[in-house]
């Protein structure tokens, strides 16, 4: 089972994934894409994205084998990621 920590690391992963691929006008990723550029068993994707689904930051399409078939960011999924990238240039020495 995965730590704590790797699971935020793997929820983060697949956000900024799925923001990446707003960003190139790829609203939909498949599963099978996201998982193997990330790198992530099955387990740890479904997990990810149970979670992130949870929180309303993302849309999933499961398989009949529980694992993604495709993903999306939600509105506020994409305004969470907004906030974030706004952060970063907010932060002292950044995008000055």
């Amino acid at each position: 089972m995965a730590t704590l920590r790797e699971r935020k690391t793997y929820r983060k992963a697949v956000l900024r994934s799925l923001y990446g691929a707003v960003e190139r006008n790829r609203p939909d990723v498949s599963g099978l894409a996201l998982r193997d550029e990330l790198g992530l068993a099955d387990e740890d994707l479904s997990a990810a994205c149970v979670y992130l689904a949870g929180e309303g930051l993302i849309t999933v399409e499961w398989t009949s084998h529980k694992t993604p078939a495709t993903v999306s960011l939600t509105h506020q999924g994409i305004r969470f990621m907004e906030a974030q990238e706004e952060e970063q240039w907010d932060a002292p020495g950044q995008g000055d």
